[in-house]
């Protein structure tokens, strides 16, 4: 148990680095995916195209294949940023069109009625996007998003092979470094990751109790 404790400095460094890359890439694909789903969804054909490739493009390309662009491609093109950075481009990148696709799937299920009534009192299109569909679409994909900040927690260890110390990364060379604590440094770092995974499962169904109850 020494042993293990006088590794925690390193534990704690990696798991802060974890949260950076899950909060900051989480926060931008949300963005990012919110603009994409309402291109999927506009009356212009040149931003719907753009969105679909988008889609398509990303959601089908491996993360691997994603962080070895930004990691390798990227820098050879000229672009020096700190590897962290280029590792929450990768992240955001990847995880936008889940987000996306999440979202179009709520506002298909927002009557047709709410948008016509929204344009026949003179809104847009974009304020009806913006203060019809898409506040009723995020109350109907609270669990999908969250399914996706879940599944980001995890893509955040393949930051560890693109020399990004996260919380992946400290375990691996932990695991290298103290043969005889292999076990212990594993179900630590196991135990780290379900501190941000089930809350934010339990939040999820908290959450969707409310949306529910709202009705």
């Amino acid at each position: 148990m020494e042993q293990l404790a006088s590794l925690m400095p390193v534990f704690w460094e990696g798991f802060r680095v974890t949260l950076l890359l899950l909060a900051v890439s989480g926060v931008l694909a949300l963005v990012i995916g919110t603009v994409i789903a309402a291109m999927r969804i506009s009356p212009v054909g040149s931003l719907r195209v753009f969105g679909a490739v988008w889609t398509e493009i990303a959601r089908n390309t491996p993360l691997t294949l994603v962080f070895f662009f930004f990691a390798f491609i990227v820098p050879f093109l000229g672009v020096r940023l700190p590897y962290v950075v280029l590792a929450i481009f990768a992240l955001t990148y990847y995880t936008s069109p889940f987000v996306a696709e999440a979202l179009r799937s709520g506002i298909n299920g927002v009557p047709v009625g709410q948008a016509e009534a929204a344009r026949s009192i003179g809104l847009g299109f974009g304020q009806t996007v913006t203060l019809v569909v898409l506040p009723q679409a995020f109350r109907m994909t609270i669990p999908p998003l969250i399914n996706v900040f879940i599944a980001l927690t995890k893509n955040t260890s393949v930051a560890g092979g693109f020399f990004v110390a996260e919380l992946f990364a400290s375990t691996r060379e932990l695991a290298n470094a103290n043969g005889n604590i292999v076990i212990p440094i594993l179900l630590l770092t196991a135990a780290l990751y379900l501190v941000v995974t089930v809350p934010l499962g339990l939040f999820a169904g908290q959450l969707e109790k409310r949306v529910v109850m709202g009705r």
